[in-house]
């Protein structure tokens, strides 16, 4: 039986290890009670007024070393200022009760709670790999013999950071070939003895030190994740191809099917398709989950992932541990991956103490969606939601721009230049969702209500009488085209109206009154990803404009694998975004009858429409803007693309500068960073006008390359 001093040494050692704060209310009562000021506070931990503001609302926590800071200090005023004059108790360093999140039937694979109350080791930067390596056995991870590596890759860049995960010795993935090899990231090659898919998930859980660390405190761990080359795939059994082209799964009595479930394993709703999901029953708080990516079936979708597929095993390691460590180790398709980010940094639950029992229990977690879904307005549903049958009152219609300007509106100069320019927009949904303050609630109705810019939701608004340039396309309709009359908007748009000095005059609305920025952590980390990758392939924030232009001609050869990255950092930004608003799907389906999805908390088409909707306002502010500046209007827009009459052939020839030569405020500027343009492409004016003429949009195609520009409208 251990002894008290064992007992003590081993519970001083988890407080040193995981340090904890106070609820963020309680952080706000102990400021206050001291009389500190978030100004002072903030003066004193180095840190930003609005970064305390976060700490102490729950948008987000405090990192090393200033977490180690404040928990100092709120430790000396918790002393000093107990609530309601009680004895300060001691606040335990582990929560014992893991909090319990309501498991999503499509992208669940069973009831694991995360466990709660822990705080996340932080993700290890990402390390080019050398030649590929074989690690040496270890007792936590046990492995065959070490044999020599069978193949060389060459050392990429470098990025120092802090060390991997001791729990996850050998990264988040591995890419399985058909010899047993097991490629991993940063070099490391895994012998895996196994022969069949059972056998693959139990080496991958308890052999094969693979997983990654929760991106949020109150979340959970990543599961394993085996990535099955054709090879691996012939060898454990799986058809060269998948039959049901439609489904996109084995039939539920294939011999594969069937051989799991004889293992006393799962399958999630999905069952055994391109991203199949493995699991038992948690135990003792343990997921016991793997992830399986077959390639022969299209796991790695060429639009989101071009050219990864056809890598070699240490190539496809090395560009799934990037995006692994920058984003989320993949769950599904890119889309599925934007969406499963926003949980994993938004956890709905966390454990919170029973004030009258003194007991750990599962509570909500501030800012997040919560675990049950909320069904939307009838206006902001699809026409196929059971909330819209039979409703006759219109829906919200926030979609990105597809516009064309008409033809007899470009003037005798216009008509004069040479050259038609396109500019696009870096990852203009990420950019709206910056600071969005989006409803976390469910929606209120209201008549006659007044317009408030700082609420969300939708309002039945006349915008009709709001005159603009014609040259212009409307900032009201995805169409361009000026509305009618009255019709559902969301707060964006309605407050870009106002903004432009029109007034407005609700009918009614749908709103939500909880409300908070949801996205805004999913946001930084997608950004720093974006911004990143795009560093290591030579465009950086200090180039000239020149210079950047340059550096964007030539980035997807500088490192064909990390510039599959960047299109898989922007396919997982829009396609999270198009997730919130997934469709039904199959033949089968009919009106009126609930879908999957609906059932998943983050269903929720009104924050799409305030993404989109703020980014087609952005748009069109930078329009008007450069209007202003320059007296040029645009040709056409498609989505985040942008055509320009120009006397040159770039950017520059066209874009408003300063007399020092600094980008004016307000118009397109060129840049890496989200929100700013690059050039899409450059054709002749000629050849704009004529498509615009047959009715085509030249921001479709001025690309130029052979592929023509993809509208994506998020979904």
């Amino acid at each position: 039986m251990a002894s008290e001093e064992e007992l003590f040494a081993s519970v001083d050692a988890l407080l040193a290890e995981e340090p904890q704060l106070p609820p963020p209310a309680e952080r706000a009562r102990l400021r206050e009670a001291a009389g500190i000021t978030q100004a002072r506070l903030a003066q004193a931990l180095k840190s930003t007024t609005q970064t305390v503001k976060n700490w102490e609302n729950g948008r987000s926590e405090p990192k090393p070393p200033r977490l180690e800071a404040y928990q100092r200090l709120l430790k000396g005023w918790a002393a000093k200022y107990p609530p309601n004059g009680a004895a300060p108790a001691a606040a335990p360093a582990v929560a014992p009760v893991p909090a319990v999140r309501r498991p999503d039937p499509e992208t669940s694979p069973g009831p694991a709670a995360p466990e709660a109350g822990a705080v996340p080791a932080a993700a290890p930067a990402v390390t080019a790999p050398s030649a590929p390596r074989r690690p040496e056995p270890r007792s936590a991870a046990p492995a065959r013999p070490a044999v020599p590596a069978t193949s060389h890759r060459p050392a990429g860049k470098a990025t120092a950071g802090p060390a991997a995960d001791p729990r996850f010795p050998h990264g988040p993935l591995a890419v399985l070939d058909g010899d047993g090899s097991a490629y991993g990231v940063d070099g490391i090659v895994l012998d895996c003895p196994a022969a069949t898919v059972p056998e693959l998930v139990e080496w991958a859980l308890r052999e094969s030190g693979l997983g990654a660390p929760r991106l949020h405190r109150n979340g959970k761990d990543a599961d394993p994740l085996i990535v099955l080359t054709a090879a691996a795939a012939a060898k454990l059994g799986l058809p060269e191809r998948l039959e049901d082209r439609r489904g996109l799964r084995l039939p539920e009595d294939h011999p594969m099917v069937r051989q799991i479930a004889r293992a006393q394993w799962k399958l999630t709703r999905r069952g055994f398709g391109p991203w199949a999901r493995v699991y038992r029953p948690a135990q003792a708080g343990q997921r016991q989950c793997v992830q399986l990516a077959v390639l022969p079936w299209d796991a790695l979708d060429s639009r989101s992932w071009p050219g990864v597929a056809d890598m070699e095993p240490a190539d496809i390691a090395r560009v799934l541990g990037v995006y692994a460590r920058r984003v989320i180790t993949p769950r599904g398709s890119t889309a599925v991956s934007g969406l499963e980010l926003m949980t994993a940094l938004r956890p709905p639950t966390r454990a919170v103490q029973d004030r009258a029992t003194g007991q750990w229990i599962s509570g909500h977690n501030p800012g997040s969606l919560g675990t049950e879904p909320v069904d939307p307005a009838p206006p902001e549903a699809t026409p196929e939601h059971p909330v819209a049958q039979g409703w006759t009152g219109g829906f919200l219609d926030e979609e990105a721009y597809q516009w064309v300007r008409d033809v007899d509106l470009l003037t005798g100069g216009e008509a004069a230049l040479p050259w038609a320019v396109g500019l696009d927009l870096n990852t203009a949904f990420l950019a709206a969702s910056s600071r969005l303050t989006v409803g976390l609630s469910g929606p209120e109705h209201v008549r006659r209500p007044v317009f408030d810019k700082k609420v969300p939701g939708s309002w039945l608004v006349d915008l009709s009488h709001v005159e603009l340039d014609p040259r212009l396309p409307s900032p009201f309709t995805p169409s361009g085209e000026r509305p009618t009359g009255p019709a559902w908007y969301q707060t964006h748009t309605v407050a870009y109206a106002q903004e432009l000095g029109w007034n407005v005059a609700p009918v009614e609305a749908y709103l939500r009154r909880e409300t908070g920025a949801y996205l805004d952590p999913w946001h930084d980390r997608l950004r720093a990803a974006y911004v990143d990758t795009l560093a290591e392939l030579g465009v950086t924030k200090d180039l000239t404009d020149a210079e950047f232009l340059a550096a964007m001609e030539r980035h997807r050869e500088a490192d064909p694998g990390l510039a599959a990255v960047l299109a898989a950092v922007k396919a997982t930004i829009k396609g999270g975004v198009g997730k919130l608003r997934e469709r039904p799907q199959g033949r089968h389906y009919r009106d009126g009858e609930r879908w999957p999805a609906l059932e998943r908390p983050t269903w929720r088409p009104d924050i799409r429409a305030a993404v989109i909707s703020k980014a087609r306002v952005n748009m069109h502010r930078k329009m008007l803007k450069t209007a202003e500046a320059t007296g040029l209007y645009p040709l056409a827009v498609l989505s985040d693309c942008v055509v320009y009459p120009s006397p040159g052939r770039s950017p520059l020839d066209f874009l408003p500068y300063s007399a020092s030569g600094k980008p004016i405020p307000g118009p397109f500027r060129l840049g890496p960073s989200p929100g700013l343009a690059k050039l899409e492409g450059v054709r002749e004016l000629a050849w704009a006008v004529d498509l615009m003429e047959q009715g085509h949009n030249p921001a479709r195609h001025i690309k130029g390359d052979g592929h023509d520009a993809k509208f994506d409208d998020g979904e």
